[in-house]
């Protein structure tokens, strides 16, 4: 039996080593696509494979700086393709380094075995076609799985060498007996070889599952805590903004009807034009905003104040009434978040004349469309359908676009962000009614 198992013909290694980099690329978020795709794609397989081939016959103790050069291409396969941080790709790599020994070693191992019962060329290429393809497809959908709804997947240095040290020691206790054989953890039998080395890399690459999910439940849990921070926050804001306007509306009122007496009773130049200002003054604390909706009124009042302060100008065209069917707190999330955005990001252009809101909220259909633009005069780099902070702290931000999508995605409706001529454009739709 023992001269049935050789090993693994290295174009197999090489073909299971850029499958299993092509199916991570197919995952992470990539940054060439059609033809320059391709063209990598298959620069990398013709690489790895003359590269795996001619190192063959090299002596046994330059086998792990071959395998190491090996690792390395597949490192760089997935750079050139993948739109992610190098600590991202190195940690995929090390997967993709693990996932690629299992499906070499399974099939081998089931075509190593078949050998005896019918040694048919055509049934061994059989086997690598199903082997491969059940092997990568499953991977696939299992990490699909794994890192659905995550906009980007964070590896810190502490995850990367995590996921490298088990993927090195999965790989060097599945190959223990090829080159130690007389160990008390390895076999001279060259079959049991083979069932040992399915067995470890499957283990590491569950091992890694797990430590995957781990790694994206703790990203999930973070975000869903920084979002419900930026809910509270704008939340607590609005009732900040309504005891203040609720203030200025009792002062309003009284004042109107203090200078009103006053304009009565004193007619001399000097005090009637003291009144005339006091009277123009009071008319800017004036609740002219009124949308149809009391909560987006006093939302907007709010931040027309630092408006006034910036010289920003905002224009709106909202009918408030069909929002009626949104939770308050929702309310203050979206415009809240977007207003804050929108006037951050005016604010820093030096022309006053350019620093322009505007707002607009209508019934379209049966969907309820919401749009905030802001003129922009900066580069915005859009990268997973957001906009890419330019602030040095890039983990703490973003926060308020997530939480606006949160909230949207109760009511079933859709965000769009994107820059147009010089404007970023907030698009929102939510079906009329929606269920928060």
């Amino acid at each position: 039996m023992n001269e049935l198992y050789q090993d693994i013909p290295r174009i197999y290694t090489a073909l299971a080593e850029w499958l299993a980099c092509l199916t991570y690329c197919l995952i992470l978020k990539r940054k060439v696509r059609g033809v320059r795709f391709v063209a990598i794609s298959a620069a990398a397989l013709l690489i790895q494979s003359l590269f795996l081939v001619y190192t063959k016959n090299l002596h046994i103790y330059l086998w792990i700086p071959c395998m190491l050069a090996a690792v390395l291409l597949m490192y760089l396969f997935m750079y050139l393709i993948c739109d992610d941080t190098k600590l991202v790709i190195g940690y995929y790599c090390a997967r993709a380094f693990l996932l690629a020994e299992l499906a070499a070693s399974l099939e081998w191992q089931l075509a190593s075995y078949t050998a005896v019962i019918k040694p048919a060329p055509v049934i061994q290429i059989l086997i690598l076609v199903v082997v491969y393809s059940l092997v990568f497809v499953w991977a696939y959908h299992m990490e699909k799985g794994i890192v659905r709804g995550f906009f980007q997947l964070e590896i810190n240095v502490h995850e990367f060498l995590a996921a490298v040290i088990i993927a090195a020691a999965v790989f060097a206790f599945s190959n223990l007996s090829f080159i130690f054989p007389n160990t008390p953890f390895t076999t001279q039998i060259t079959a049991d070889v083979f069932y040992v080395r399915t067995l470890v890399d499957l283990a590491g690459i569950m091992i890694l599952y797990v430590y995957q999910s781990r790694i994206c439940e703790l990203l999930a849990e973070k975000e869903l805590s920084n979002i419900h921070s930026m809910l509270k926050a704008q939340y607590d804001k609005y009732r900040n903004y309504q005891t203040t306007f609720d203030v200025i509306n009792m002062k309003y009122h009284d004042l109107k009807h203090q200078i009103a007496g006053l304009r009565a009773e004193m007619t001399e130049g000097e005090r009637q034009k003291w009144i005339d200002s006091l009277e123009q003054e009071l008319e800017s604390y004036s609740p002219e905003l009124e949308t149809g909706n009391s909560v987006l009124d006093t939302l907007i009042a709010g931040k027309m104040m630092n408006c006034q302060v910036h010289d920003i100008k905002v224009t709106c065209v909202a009918d408030g009434n069909i929002l009626d069917f949104m939770h308050v707190a929702d309310i203050c999330t979206i415009f809240g978040n977007a207003l804050d955005n929108a006037i951050e990001n005016v604010t820093l252009i030096e022309d006053p004349e350019k620093r322009l809101i505007h707002i607009t909220v209508s019934p379209k259909k049966n969907f309820v469309l919401i749009q905030i633009n802001n003129y922009c005069e900066s580069q915005i780099m859009m990268k997973n359908g957001y906009p890419v902070t330019t602030k040095a702290d890039k983990d703490n931000h973003g926060f308020g676009l997530k939480s606006i999508r949160y909230t949207v995605e109760k009511y079933h409706g859709t965000v769009k962000f994107e820059v147009n001529k010089n404007w970023f454009e907030l698009n929102i739709l939510i079906p009329q009614g929606g269920i928060g």
